[in-house]
């Protein structure tokens, strides 16, 4: 069977079917129905764990589903062979072959199937990652950046019908790994191929992905685009595993003007009830800590800012672009706030009284439980456990 003719006037969109994955002793994903359309850039964020790489690994054909389909192009590929399905996959190891040459690992799989201008199509793959100009060099002569890039091309090169892309800059440095999200970006709308990327790396997520997927223990929690998945959390999880949150416990009093009334202990908030997932009854009221200020004075209760306080600063730390305050409001816990470093040095100091305002519409409503799902910000860097790599 020829794959990539079999399955390329069907279209390259992924489709998941009540998927369930068991491993002995554990369930690895509980139930996953997913669409990811064809050409799109799709990423399945989350922590170790939470059953991402599984289900890389159930797509690439790797692991066996105990449950459920998978479709690629509207074709059922789920019984079939890893090397018989239109799917390529880019390592955070690179596997290159290190005897040999750069263009030769990048035709390596297309001489293998016999296919003409396998040598042309390799040069072609290398200018598409700028890389033409090492073909000669071996692997072991390039920087991890390059390596990153050279198996990019050997897999985009066999154009498959999807290109699933595990943790492939885990391996790099920061100021590289920002690099090179941009340029994969720009590939994949170049190319025109479906990526399904997994990372646990909640920016990589958001710079590259024109739709993320948050998953938790073996469920997708909220899937939307970057922009939606942080300006309107729908869950604990959500809210604090993609970039950080204030979660302050409340009570609905009452609903009018698309305005949602709740009484904290650290004063009355107003809510958009379009971006509240609650509307009577215990609330969680979360906001971005970007989105707040601080204030000396008590400021106006009114007009379109929530104000909480009064509360005293417990801690300053200065991150470069901004200063993170950490204040302590009797009865509802430590606020974060991000202020921008407009002037030289910190505002506030520690031990300072202060109040926090941020307008109403940066603020959502979630699950009164909220605060009980948030995400451990020890889940995120860690190596892959034994579940997601079974």
């Amino acid at each position: 069977m020829n794959a990539a003719t079999d399955f390329g006037a069907a279209g390259a969109d992924l489709e998941l079917r009540g998927i369930r994955k068991e491993f002995p002793g554990f369930t690895a994903i509980e139930e996953l129905d997913l669409v990811i359309p064809a050409g799109s850039f799709f990423a399945l964020l989350g922590p170790s764990g939470c059953g991402k790489t599984t289900t890389l690994r159930l797509v690439a054909g790797l692991e066996q589903p105990s449950a459920g389909q998978v479709l690629i192009g509207g074709k059922d590929v789920t019984s079939l062979a890893p090397h018989k399905r239109p799917v390529n996959t880019v390592f955070q190891s690179y596997a290159l072959f290190p005897h040999m040459t750069v263009i030769e690992n990048v035709a390596f799989g297309l001489k293998r199937r016999k296919v003409a201008d396998a040598t042309a199509k390799a040069h072609e793959a290398l200018r598409l990652v700028e890389l033409d100009h090492v073909a000669d060099r071996r692997p072991t002569q390039l920087s991890g950046g390059q390596q990153q890039r050279v198996a990019l091309a050997r897999a985009v090169v066999n154009r498959p019908a999807l290109l699933l892309l595990d943790e492939p800059l885990g391996a790099l440095d920061l100021k590289l790994r920002r690099q090179m999200q941009v340029e994969l970006k720009s590939i994949q709308s170049e190319v025109g191929l479906t990526f399904l990327h997994v990372t646990h790396d909640q920016e990589e997520a958001m710079t590259m992905a024109d739709t993320v997927a948050v998953m938790n223990k073996g469920r997708i929690e909220q899937l939307g685009s970057p922009q939606e998945l942080y300006e309107r959390p729908r869950t604990g999880f959500v809210a604090t595993f993609l970039g950080q949150s204030n979660l302050v416990p409340g009570t609905v009093e009452s609903e009018a003007n698309g305005m949602l009334t709740v009484r904290t202990a650290g004063g009355v908030v107003l809510v958009p009830v379009d971006r509240s997932v609650v509307r009577s009854g215990r609330i969680t009221v979360g906001v971005r800590p970007e989105k707040l200020m601080l204030h000396a004075a008590e400021p106006a209760r009114d007009g379109d800012h929530n104000v909480l306080g009064p509360g005293r600063i417990t801690d300053v730390s200065f991150t470069g672009v901004s200063t993170q305050y950490l204040v302590e409001i009797p009865g509802v816990g430590t606020i974060s706030v991000f202020s921008q470093n407009l002037v030289y040095g910190a505002v506030f100091s520690e031990g300072d009284e202060v109040w926090i305002a941020g307008q109403r519409e940066h603020t959502f409503g979630l699950e009164a439980d909220a605060r009980d799902a948030v995400a451990d910000p020890d889940l995120a860097p860690d190596p892959v456990t034994a579940g997601e790599a079974a």
